[in-house]
């Protein structure tokens, strides 16, 4: 991505440069590494001994790791060459001579742990070498690094006065392969989940619904896109009063549902862009959750359920950040992006509990607790988002306490209309290390919902499984024909990081979906394309 210079003046988009990546194939020589600042070494658990042999100063490493009270851990040392040459060399804990790898999520956190290790000492370049596994495995091994290396490298936000250190990787060498891996889908992946992290993390006087909407214009121009922005008046003439009455207390007019197209080049007349392309029906919709900032309205938050109330966006991010990652593997079919953009705050016009107001689908709702904004604003985004017709919706929102009750923020939930699609959403959970567990959305949990006075009431006043009814609710908004998927994403943020990311904001929720998307058959109408990229 080329953010605009206007649009970096402030830091609304990373300043950080892509990270480089180099292959050299074959046999590790003393001549290989003679300049290098630093090497992560992954073995077996049981490495043999003539595997020893094949890396460098390898006799000396043999001996140092049987000094070793355990055979777990990183081991650290120098390589004697004129650069001191840094090592963290780690055996792969359930490995053995290369026959198997730890799952996903097990594999990504080892890769996590190495990779902080070898960031200490701030390296500039760094080399990965992998040895005594299989190619497939290798080859998973590497990308799995390079996944991690490039969360651990990322700067997220900082508004510090006076002068910063920064961190200095910039170029990463894959070392010891019998064949170059393909890392490019890895580091599009990487790249768009800090996106998704940076975004979620901006202050919320910096990520004002005018910022946002200034970087929406910006990744438009750069990447293609049609984009449109559905302004408090624009949405007023549609009827989509869920959404305007969360809007209704904001101090500023500029809040609004932002519809963003990609159009594959493919499907684009010559010398066109999806801008002219106004006639493609999308095969996906993405849609989030931008509530910038949630004060929880009329039902006033406490203070520390408040403080981080700017994360409350994560769902937007998550799902731009997907768009873009789709548009630089260059997939098949249209994809639409909704974003429902807003603050949630208090004041004199602010909505209120009982007040009845009308979806753009003509669905009336009782409101019950404004804190409960989250699922009015989907509410109209997803039935605007569903007039196009898409054959998948997939919507991501931090919505939901319950859901982090029920999972912690280890794992998300997920809800769907095709309760058929329950395996692929485990599997793509399981494959990418962003775990999802589905729960159920039966029609009876409707019970709960139910209103004297209106189509539906926006939430119960009292009792458990406020993550299913929010789902139940949404389903309202969605066409029957449609493929929905609904991520509750409790695992946007987590103290301590999650997987190979470090840091309490995650960006969980973009490789997710592209796996969803990419890589899993029984995922009804995906289009399937060049992803190996």
């Amino acid at each position: 991505m080329s953010p605009s210079k206007a649009v970096r003046k402030d830091n609304l988009l990373p300043p950080q440069p892509a990270l480089r990546v180099q292959q050299v194939t074959g046999k590790v020589t003393a001549g290989t590494l003679k300049s290098r600042e630093h090497l992560i070494i992954v073995i077996p658990a049981k490495a043999p001994a003539s595997l020893w042999k094949q890396l460098p100063e390898g006799s000396r490493l043999q001996m140092l790791a049987r000094k070793r009270k355990t055979g777990e851990g990183i081991l650290h040392s120098r390589l004697h060459n004129q650069a001191a040459t840094g090592i963290s060399l780690q055996k792969l804990p359930g490995s053995d001579k290369g026959a198997s790898c730890p799952a996903p999520f097990e594999l990504l956190s080892f890769a996590g742990a190495l990779a902080a290790d070898a960031l200490r000492d701030n390296p500039a370049s760094l080399d990965i070498m992998v040895c005594g596994f299989d190619s497939a495995h290798a080859g998973t091994i590497v990308k799995a690094l390079v996944l991690a290396l490039a969360a651990h490298r990322f700067a997220m936000p900082s508004y510090k006065s006076g002068k910063q250190g920064t961190k200095r990787l910039k170029a990463l060498r894959i070392v010891g392969m019998d064949e170059p891996v393909d890392v490019s889908r890895a580091l599009i992946e990487a790249a768009a989940t800090n996106l998704a992290r940076w975004l979620t993390a901006l202050p919320p006087n910096k990520l004002d619904a005018a910022a946002y909407r200034s970087i929406l214009a910006q990744l438009a121009k750069d990447h293609g896109w049609r984009y449109d922005f559905l302004d408090e008046k624009h949405l007023k003439r549609e009827g989509a009063g869920a959404f305007l009455a969360v809007s209704q207390g904001n101090r500023n007019r500029d809040a609004g549902i932002a519809h963003i197209r990609y159009v594959p080049k493919s499907m684009l007349n010559k010398g066109s862009t999806a801008k002219d392309n106004k006639s493609a029906k999308p095969a996906i919709a993405l849609v989030g959750k931008g509530i910038i900032f949630d004060t929880g309205g009329t039902n006033l938050k406490p203070f520390k359920a408040m403080l981080d109330m700017h994360q409350d966006m994560a769902g937007s991010a998550v799902a731009l950040a997907t768009l873009i990652a789709l548009t630089q593997l260059g997939y098949p079919a249209t994809v639409d992006c909704w974003l429902a953009i807003t603050e949630n705050r208090i004041s004199g016009d602010a909505y209120k509990p009982r007040d009845i107001v009308t979806a753009v689908n003509g669905t009336t709702i009782e409101v019950i607790h404004t804190d409960a904004e989250g699922r009015m604003a989907l509410a109209d985004t997803l039935a605007l988002a569903g007039r196009e017709a898409p054959q998948i919706m997939l919507d991501f929102a931090t919505l939901t306490g319950t859901c982090v009750s029920a999972l912690t923020e280890r794992y998300s939930g997920a809800f769907t209309n095709r309760e058929n699609l329950h395996s692929a959403i485990i599997a793509a959970g399981k494959d990418s290390g962003e775990r999802v567990w589905p729960f159920p959305l039966d029609k009876d949990f409707d019970d709960e919902i139910k209103s004297e006075v209106a189509d539906v009431l926006q939430c119960a006043a009292a009792g458990g499984g406020d993550h299913i009814q929010a789902a139940r609710f949404l389903k309202r908004f969605v066409p029957d024909k449609t493929e929905w998927v609904h991520v509750d994403l409790s695992a946007a943020s987590r103290k301590g990081g999650l997987a190979q990311v470090p840091g309490e904001i995650t960006g969980f929720g973009v490789r997710f979906a592209l796996n969803l998307l990419l890589d899993q058959p029984g995922f009804a109408g995906a289009p399937t394309g060049n992803t190996s990229a």
